[in-house]
């Protein structure tokens, strides 16, 4: 995508977005501008201010790469590159800065722009032959080897191979979640995993650009690490695990995974029923309602589970139904609404779980859905508080023996409680709430959902939900 900020500070204001494009490797072209370079064409006061050496300097340290092109002949060849970047693995957002003097001038002639357009982009990388055939050997011999196969589902046509990988009895696992659970208390990790299994890393973490930011995580030692696009690498792997695998007979493994998964199943519903008629909602309360109305739908969620909620209560039946949870913390309702207006003009129902914080930092951005007609369902996952942190004030009271019911302090949204419902009707939305009462939610979204449909406008439903519980591990 590209967005376009207005000088140095529309590049100031997009700092934390630009950093969040980084950390979820989305490609991203930022197109800014700086006050004339020439200081003779400046005018007093603005166009200093807004004159940076260079702008640049402000996101170099999470960018792919940036640039100032120097005359108007440079820009095609300027652009060119800053695509091919932003869009070759791993992704990531680039900064173009144009200079204002320049763009005032009149052309002496018409820029060719033809031999740029049509050049190559770079080809995706695959994995060394080698190390291909050695993870194969290691899995082939394995019991339950682990792979680690980053952003696979930005793509979806790897998802079938690496699905695939499963059915030969190959668990796939991410770094962080599956090897290490963390005692949130202590901070302390421990493994999930048994001692000297055997760790195949695919991805092009390695391949990272920025020296700046932490975001790689915590060092994970692997049995083999495979630099590698995982669309290319996971096909050919699968075939020389099946190569090795014979005619071994996996039906018997099959049935028992097919067993452990209807328990989990199983647990999953019987643990939504838990204080099913509270008030406030619980979270798989809502996220059931919310599957009822739409699962008829042909429907994509944006970011937000529900604690993962939806994950497990509705049919996820392929990478297009989720394009994955941010890495970083940034309001989400701007990812939501680009996804809706992605889908503009199409039958596929984009559903945003709205936290009630994260829409506080960007109200603006529900006049941007009314005026630009994008119909979007938006269900509010209200709990009246800066949450996040609130639970993490709560674990540092525990720690250090302080009162825990100060950890609401400047975390919780209340008094006066915000009212989603009047803000969204003010710019033009169809909305309804605040509700707590649990039988009155799925009316609601019926409502909504056919506002979405018939009027193709978005409408937007304020559901009130308890916090979450605390849990140690995680």
């Amino acid at each position: 995508m590209a967005a376009a900020v207005h000088d140095v500070v529309g590049l100031l204001h997009a700092t934390m977005t630009i950093y969040y494009a980084h950390v979820d490797r989305a490609p991203v072209l930022v197109l800014g501008a700086t006050g004339p370079v020439d200081r003779n064409k400046r005018r007093p006061y603005i166009d200093w201010i807004h004159t940076a050496q260079v702008n640049g300097n402000a996101v170099r340290d999470y960018t792919k790469w940036d640039d100032q092109p120097a005359t108007v002949a440079d820009f095609p060849a300027s652009f060119a590159r800053a695509y091919r970047m932003a869009t070759t693995e791993p992704c990531g957002p680039v900064y173009l800065c144009y200079d204002a003097g320049l763009q005032e001038e009149k052309l002496a002639r018409p820029i060719d722009v033809a031999e740029v357009a049509a050049a190559a982009r770079p080809s995706a990388a695959q994995a060394d032959p080698a190390a291909i055939t050695r993870a194969a050997d290691l899995m082939a011999r394995a019991e339950r080897p682990v792979i680690i196969a980053e952003f696979t589902g930005r793509h979806p046509d790897a998802v079938g191979d690496l699905v695939a990988l499963f059915v030969l009895a190959l668990d796939v696992g991410d770094l962080s979640r599956s090897l290490n659970e963390l005692d949130r208390l202590t901070n302390e990790k421990r493994s999930r995993i048994p001692a000297g299994t055997p760790i195949v890393d695919i991805g092009l973490s390695e391949l990272r650009q920025s020296k700046w930011a932490e975001d790689l995580g915590q060092f994970q030692p692997v049995a083999l690490s495979i630099v590698a696009d995982t669309r290319l690498a996971i096909p050919v792997l699968r075939a020389a695990v099946r190569e090795r695998a014979g005619g071994r007979d996996r039906s018997a493994r099959c049935a028992e995974l097919q067993r452990k998964h209807d328990e989990i199943r199983a647990r999953w519903e019987r643990d939504a029923r838990e204080d099913w008629d509270a008030s406030p909602l619980t979270a798989p309360r809502l996220a059931s309602e919310i599957w009822s109305v739409i699962k008829g739908e042909d429907w994509i969620l944006t970011s937000n589970t529900l604690e993962d909620w939806a994950l497990r209560l509705w049919d996820i039946d392929g990478p297009r139904r989720h394009p994955g949870r941010s890495f970083g913390t940034a309001t989400q309702i701007g990812t939501s609404l680009g996804v809706g207006l992605a889908y503009r003009g199409t039958d596929r129902l984009v559903v945003d779980i709205q936290p009630d914080g994260d829409l506080l930092y960007d109200p603006g951005a529900l006049w941007t859905a009314a005026h630009h007609r994008i119909p979007l369902l938006v269900v509010m996952y209200n709990n009246r508080a800066y949450y996040n942190d609130w639970e993490h004030q709560l674990r540092v009271a525990q720690h250090r023996g302080t009162p825990k019911e100060n950890a609401r302090i400047g975390q919780e949204i209340d008094d006066p409680a915000p009212d989603f419902a009047m803000l969204a009707r003010s710019f033009g939305w169809h909305a309804e709430g605040p509700i707590a009462d649990p039988a009155k939610v799925r009316p609601a979204l019926e409502r909504a959902l056919e506002v979405v449909r018939r009027e193709r406008r978005p409408a937007l439903v304020d559901t009130i939900v308890r916090h979450r519980q605390e849990k140690r591990f995680r």
